[in-house]
């Protein structure tokens, strides 16, 4: 049981800390290509900042989870590029989800391209 469950708050902890970690530079990046592509290319900005926020995580997690040796330091490369590559492949296939919802957010707000919901 402690063999199993043992770690888990420090599994939990790691996890958070990284995923806060990461949104931070997801939101940070995101918002620089906005504004050098003024708002154009959604895929360019969302994979480019979901790819570095991915890694961030990625990296972060894998790091805490040995630091606490909850991991041995010698699967380190691996889980960071194993792990990194999926969430590289879900990103990309999820691209296409999202156009396809900001469309229909569009569409139902009956807004053009680069108009913003203004709120009163």
């Amino acid at each position: 049981f402690t063999t199993v469950f043992g770690s888990t708050a420090i599994a939990v902890f790691a996890s958070m800390m990284a995923y806060l970690l990461a949104q931070f530079v997801d939101i940070q990046i995101y918002h620089f290509w906005k504004n050098l592509t003024k708002g154009k290319h959604l895929w360019l900005r969302n994979n480019f900042s979901t790819f570095t926020s991915q890694f961030v995580d990625t990296f972060t997690i894998v790091s805490l989870l040995i630091l606490f040796g909850i991991l041995p330091e010698d699967k380190f490369l691996v889980l960071v590029i194993s792990g990194f590559l999926f969430k590289v492949i879900v990103a990309l296939l999820d691209t296409p989800l999202l156009y396809l919802f900001v469309w229909i957010f569009r569409k139902k707000f009956n807004l053009k391209v680069g108009e913003e919901i203004k709120l009163s």
